[in-house]
């Protein structure tokens, strides 16, 4: 019954987590370019008190052994990377990846991180940036004098000439994917690194083999299904529900046997 109190607590502690991953996927069901998280489970180490196969003081031979588990535990969390709904913006920033692809973006300390979330802007310096001003990589810099802005699907940004009215070329957006896209790491800001796991990125024109395509004046929205996410959160709060019953079983069971002397 003690091993019984352990085990149920390990169920519930699990299950605080899952509410917890949860929790994160319906706080940004809003949030552009965000990808939901899942929890894995796996059991814990079992306690063998006969393993399978074993002779019996009869000298017959037992079909099955005789274990009993230890509890579950939270194994990883897996980002889903299904595609988001688009949401048209007519924002000549607003840009999406239609198929696999991040957009790159240079960090404050030199490091490059990966997102999907597309809603850019412009510097002083008329660069192409992020909300939080992190430059795309490579930069990709509109002049002042640039009236309107194009982005074609291959990534080829042209801009309007303002003086002399014509299209001129102000750079190519490069896009990157990962053999192993749910081995990135989130980093928050709607960003990911990668990681051993991930492996390494591989960059090319949009709409290349292998990548996607990018479409302007669209955002792609967060993937987070709040029906599905209300399911889960249903049956994690009852799998937290039905450990705390058995914890609650133990101890009235452990009550029993301590008053069978009186």
């Amino acid at each position: 019954m003690i091993r019984a109190l352990w085990t149920a607590a390990t169920g519930m502690q699990a299950q605080q987590f899952n509410v917890d991953v949860i929790s994160n996927n319906l706080a940004n069901v809003n949030t552009a370019g965000f990808k939901r998280s899942r929890p894995d489970f796996q059991d814990l180490l079992y306690q063998s008190v006969r393993s399978a196969g074993a002779t019996s003081s009869a000298g017959s031979q037992y079909p099955t052994g005789l274990q009993v588990g230890l509890g579950s535990t939270v194994m990883s969390t897996s980002k889903i990377f299904q595609q988001g709904d688009f949401k048209q913006t007519g924002n000549p920033l607003d840009l999406v990846i239609e198929g696999d692809g991040f957009f790159q973006v240079t960090t404050p300390n030199g490091a490059t991180n990966y997102t999907r979330a597309g809603s850019f802007k412009l510097d002083a310096q008329g660069r192409i940036v992020t909300g939080e001003g992190w430059p795309m990589s490579p930069e990709v810099t509109v002049p002042t004098n640039a009236t309107e802005i194009s982005v074609g699907s291959d990534g080829t940004v042209s801009i309007k000439n303002g003086e002399t009215g014509n299209v001129e070329d102000a750079g190519t957006i490069q896009i990157a994917r990962f053999s192993n896209s749910a081995g990135l790491q989130a980093v928050g800001h709607s960003m990911f690194s990668a990681t051993p796991a991930s492996g390494d990125a591989v960059t090319g024109t949009p709409g290349a083999t292998g990548l996607g395509a990018i479409n302007q004046g669209f955002l792609e929205m967060s993937n987070v299904s709040v029906v599905e996410e209300m399911v889960n959160l249903i049956a994690g709060q009852r799998a937290y529900e039905v450990s705390s019953k058995a914890i609650q079983a133990s101890d009235e069971m452990l009550q029993m046997a301590n008053n069978v002397k009186r």
